[in-house]
């Protein structure tokens, strides 16, 4: 018999019903609070019971609303900087970069030799700035005969974009949709802590370099060592490179609109740390992008909107999602139970050693993303109970919004990710072969995040 998970919209208003019967039954609690740099932290071993409010069905069916209210400034900066990334797209200027440098592969041992770093770093880039996820999953149909036709196999072909994509996603450091989000949450400020995730992501890239060449560099030399072998075969004899040699190169129009997505980036990261600019301010640079993208790539006004709309749609179950996560800690917050619910979890994740308690919380974490994969959403959902949580175990709320970032790492190989289901079954690879050998991969990065969880503790990171 399959195994199969609910959704995140299942799974997250079957636990917004839980929680409302949750107030029923668990006491009400509180903590006392002070103001400590502008920001309200918990007292620890101020915990004391309070009259709790049980939550009933009207309280339930209101929590999503509620929700979306209280969330509103967190959706509109998805819902625009996904239209605005969509625009990027109408462009094909992205296309046109991938097509470029593939082409270029035949013609230089330089490119040979970069082209498998190059990629990664690229799409790492990609899921550490703008979220890259979803939108990895069309690059598959390029990459796999791209790395047939340099003799690899297609487990490389869906790894550059994919686990490239997905690692800088797990390991971001300007990701407005988990990063952004889980700051947000957190009560710091946005993107701050930049350096240390610069780090981070630098190092998990590396390792997925690393790992990927050495594995490729294996198969050029043993082919049948693949566990593809025999379907590449087959693809092999099938393989059309007409796609790339007839490329004719990117065009001015790409390379403008490439130095307009580069400018805006390097904007956001001077504004974050110069003006301490907010979601607001770079909600509005992403809407500016999107109309100098439009001018540059010549885009009918129709054409832009559509595109935009198409981008913004595309998040509207992001922003449901948010929603729904947001309700569950109104749900809770009004009926006096979170810090209850801290207080019982504080043994599970309290240690003698803060670094012990991060770690505690990655793992929790990492579980946690097994069932809810939205970056975004489950920084909504946890982030309310670990921020908190993070000051009563003695860990920074930059540490705690790592180790859930850092929890996303398992997303490549879970089978009950709709983007890992959604790329290998366009792939045509079965979820067996590929978790067997994404599994030495995924254990480098759970010792590097254990690793790198280590280090904020002793070098006081805030």
């Amino acid at each position: 018999m399959k195994l199969k998970f609910p959704n995140t919209f299942v799974l997250l208003f079957s636990l917004l019903a839980l929680i409302a019967l949750a107030t029923w039954l668990v006491p009400g609690g509180q903590f006392e609070t002070q103001l400590v740099d502008g920001k309200k932290l918990i007292v620890p071993g101020s915990f004391h019971g309070v009259e709790g409010r049980p939550q009933g069905p009207v309280a339930l069916m209101m929590a999503p609303i509620k929700g979306f209210v209280e969330a509103a400034l967190i959706i509109g900066f998805v819902l625009i900087v996904g239209g605005a990334f969509a625009v990027l797209q109408k462009t094909e200027a992205i296309d046109a970069m991938i097509k470029s440098v593939a082409k270029a592969h035949s013609r230089s041992s330089l490119v040979r030799a970069g082209l498998i770093p190059v990629f990664v770093v690229l799409f790492s880039l990609g899921g550490a700035t703008f979220g890259m996820a979803e939108e990895a999953i069309p690059f598959v149909l390029i990459f796999i005969p791209l790395a047939l036709a340099l003799k690899y196999d297609s487990i490389v072909g869906i790894a550059i974009p994919f686990v490239g994509s997905q690692i800088g996603f797990a390991s971001a450091f300007l990701n407005p949709f988990n990063v952004g989000v889980a700051q947000g949450i957190a009560g710091l400020p946005l993107f701050s802590g930049i350096g240390y995730r610069l780090l981070v992501w630098a190092l998990a890239t590396t390792v997925t370099i690393a790992f990927l060449m050495w594995y490729a560099a294996r198969i050029r030399r043993q082919p049948e060592l693949s566990p593809c072998y025999a379907q590449d075969q087959l693809r092999r004899r099938e393989l059309d490179l007409a796609g790339f040699e007839s490329f004719a190169g990117m065009r001015r129009t790409h390379k403008l609109v490439l130095l307009i997505f580069v400018a805006t980036l390097a904007s956001m990261i001077f504004g974050v740390i110069r003006f301490n600019w907010y979601i607001e301010e770079i909600a509005a640079l992403f809407l500016l992008m999107a109309l100098l993208v439009g001018l540059v790539g010549r885009l009918q006004p129709d054409a832009w909107v559509a595109a935009f709309m198409h981008g913004a749609k595309d998040l509207v179950s992001t922003a449901l999602v948010i929603a729904l996560a947001k309700g569950t800690v109104i749900l809770m917050r009004e009926g006096q139970i979170i810090d209850t619910l801290l207080h019982a979890l504080t043994p599970f994740v309290a240690s003698a050693s803060p670094i012990i308690a991060a770690q505690k919380m990655f793992l929790i974490q990492s579980v946690i993303n097994f069932f809810i994969h939205s970056g975004t959403g489950q920084a909504a959902l946890t982030m309310p109970i670990m921020a908190p949580l993070a000051d009563l175990v003695g860990v920074s709320r930059q540490t705690a919004v790592l180790a859930f970032q850092l929890g996303e790492l398992t997303t490549p190989v879970i089978p009950t990710s709709g983007i890992t289901v959604g790329v290998l079954a366009l792939a045509g690879v079965p979820w067996s072969k590929w978790a067997r050998w994404m599994l030495p991969l995924q254990l480098g990065y759970l010792l590097m995040a254990l690793g790198l969880l280590a280090v904020p503790s002793l070098i006081g990171w805030q």
